[in-house]
Order: structure tokens, then sequence, then C-alpha cells
């Protein structure tokens, strides 16, 4: 079986969760099935993102931007991808926000991830907003399978769009961040963080509702001894939070920017808590990746978080700025609740993989081309 993958999200400078999806994604469905042939596309769009070095002489290139060729793919079905991607039995649209147009016999299977830009419209920008909406339309029209992360994206995408729940197939994802036995405190050092911390993970945009985070922190704040680390490169819309920390309050945070895998790990495996009180996730990779790591979590009772955590963190209103600092307070001065939580924590994740999610994936490739 040929698969032409769209790999354009390595090329982003902020990749975030759909970036990880790709680039897991790819390498585990080579390894799970040696005998497919995956043919990554991308447009000519490219800003360098060192995750993109090992597909740069190997992917095939589309003519034209992303400004140009996603909403024309969207709107009009054109143009059609390269010559070069003709024989490929199914064609993977990796970002909701770009499903190209397939030549007659081919499958279209499109991911999509979450549907953050029709719950929160005003957390994205404009365009990237249009782009999604248009390519959810054609997603419907045009494709003949719809992956997503978990049981809850299915249900959203059920109720609020036109999609056949008989094409809708749950694929979840993994921990992408690989754990290790290494000294993190040479990456202490090195990044400057101050111990002990509270850690939270992600792009800093709006939808992670960071701003909600930091007031809870600084409620309890006088009572312990944590920064606040807030790891992760800056997004869109960062304003609100830049001020947010500029006022003056008790505690302390401490911003990383963007980390490499290594450092990442050595920062969940010496938090002392880990805080994902996220608006809405597709599935909330993050959660799983400290979990792994036996950090006492906390995250949102919304969207799919609740399905991904299980009974292994606290759930909390993410709009409620006391829930969040109750539940900070709770885990940081209570070492048993904690430890249990950090037991389950290890147990919940180990339930999630990349090979699970491959396998899932080639199942929903066969199912399209009838190879099943």
């Amino acid at each position: 079986m040929k698969v032409a993958f769209h790999v354009d999200q390595l090329w982003f400078r902020s990749p975030g969760g759909i970036g990880t999806y790709v680039s897991e994604l790819l390498t585990a469905l080579a390894h799970e099935e040696p005998a497919l042939d995956l043919l990554p596309f991308r447009s000519t769009f490219a800003h360098g993102s060192t995750r993109s070095v090992e597909l740069a002489g190997s992917a095939v290139i589309v003519p034209g931007s992303l400004r140009r060729l996603y909403p024309s793919w969207a709107l009009l079905s054109r143009p059609a991808l390269p010559q070069t991607l003709a024989a490929a039995d199914v064609v993977h649209a990796t970002n909701p926000a770009a499903v190209p147009p397939i030549r007659r016999g081919q499958r279209l299977v499109v991911t999509v991830h979450d549907l953050a830009f029709d719950f929160f419209p005003e957390l994205f920008p404009r365009d990237w907003r249009w782009l999604y909406r248009a390519g959810l339309r054609a997603a419907a029209k045009r494709a003949d399978a719809i992956i997503v992360p978990s049981a809850a994206t299915a249900d959203d995408v059920a109720v609020r769009s036109s999609f056949d729940r008989a094409r809708i197939h749950v694929t979840p994802l993994a921990s992408s961040v690989a754990t290790t036995d290494a000294d993190p405190s040479e990456a202490f050092r090195r990044l400057g963080v101050p111990q002990p911390y509270i850690l939270s993970v992600g792009t800093l945009e709006p939808r992670k509702n960071l701003v909600r985070l930091v007031r809870a922190y600084r409620q309890v704040a006088p009572e312990i001894p944590h920064a606040l680390v807030l790891a992760g490169q800056p997004g869109w819309r960062v304003e609100e939070l830049e001020a947010e920390i500029a006022r003056p309050g008790p505690g302390a945070i401490f911003r990383t920017g963007r980390l490499t895998g290594g450092d990442l790990d050595a920062l969940y495996r010496g938090a002392e808590a880990f805080a994902y009180p996220s608006l809405y996730e597709g599935f909330g990779l993050p959660v799983v990746e400290a979990m792994a790591r036996g950090v006492a979590t906390i995250t949102s009772n919304t969207s799919s978080l609740p399905e991904v955590a299980g009974d292994a963190a606290l759930l909390v209103d993410p709009e409620d700025v006391g829930a969040i600092a109750e539940a900070l307070a709770r885990i940081l001065t209570d070492p048993a609740l904690a430890e249990d939580l950090g037991r389950r924590g290890r147990e919940r994740s180990a339930m999630f993989s990349w090979a699970a999610t491959a396998r899932a994936t080639l199942d929903v490739y066969r199912h399209v081309t009838g190879a099943s």
C-alpha cells in the first residue's frame, strides 16, 4: 500500500501537538508496517523547524504556499497533488486545515485533532479559524474516513458537523518525550530553573488557560516555596499572559521558551506537580507525558482530558481559579495524595503507545481501501 502523508506541520515555527502527531505517527507507521510505502509531501512554505531536517530531502514538494494552497484545496479542490503522488492508494491529511484533492481511485483520510476553533473561536486568529472551518467542510464532503484522538472528539465532530459516525475512527495518542534516568540537575543549572517547582507544558496561547493558572498559583504561593514553570514557546495572543505575569504578586514564575526533548524530560521528572488546566483538548499529550513520569497531575474536567487522565489526576473546572488553586494546595501539602496520583499516573500512561496509534491508523487505511 502507498500512502501520501502530509507533513507541512513539521516546518511550522510552532509545530505544536499536530507536529508531534505527524512526526511520531510517521515513524511508528514505518516501524509497524515496513511494507508500507510512505510518501511524505509538503508545500513550499517552510520556516526551518529542526524536526523537519530528516525529511528535508525526501518529502515531495507541492508548489505554492499554505496561504494559497489550503483555501484553494478547501473551496475549489485544486490544484491537484503532484503526479509523483498519483500512485498513492491513500492520501492522509494530517491537519484538518489542509484537505487536498485526491485522484480517481484514491482514498482520503483526514485527522481532526479537535474542534477548539469551533468551541472557542475567539481564541484563534481569524485566518486560521476560517481555514479550519473550511477544511472541516471539505473533509465532510470528500473524506472516506476521519481519524480523531479521543472518543470525546469523536462525539464533538459527530454532533457539531455533518460527519457520519461510521466514518469516524478513534486512534488515541501517546507520550512523545523519551523518559530517561539522566540526572536532571545539569539541565536545571543550564536553564536556570528554580526549585522546587510546579510545571505546565504547552504552547503559550489562550486555549491553554495559563492566565487563570498564574492567578491560581499566586493564591497559594504565600504558603508554598514552589515556583511556577511554564515550559513552551510563545504561540499567538500571548499579551494577556505577559501582562498577568508582569503584575506584582507573590511567588516566582519562570518561562523556558522552546526546549529539547532531553530538557523537557528533565523538567517533567523534577516537578513536584504538573498543572494542565486547558480549556479544551482533543487529547492532551502533556498529561500523558507527566503521568508517565509519576508526576502528580491536575487537569481539566472538560473535553477529552477526563478520558485521558482517568482516575490518575485531580480534575478541576478550568474556568474556576479557586478550584485550580485548591487542587495545587492539595497536591503540594499532601505527600500521600501526590504519591498515589503518581502511581496511578504511571499505570494509566502505560495504556498509550505510538505503536498502538500506528496499528489503529493502519486499520483505517485498510478499511478505506478494502484491504481488511
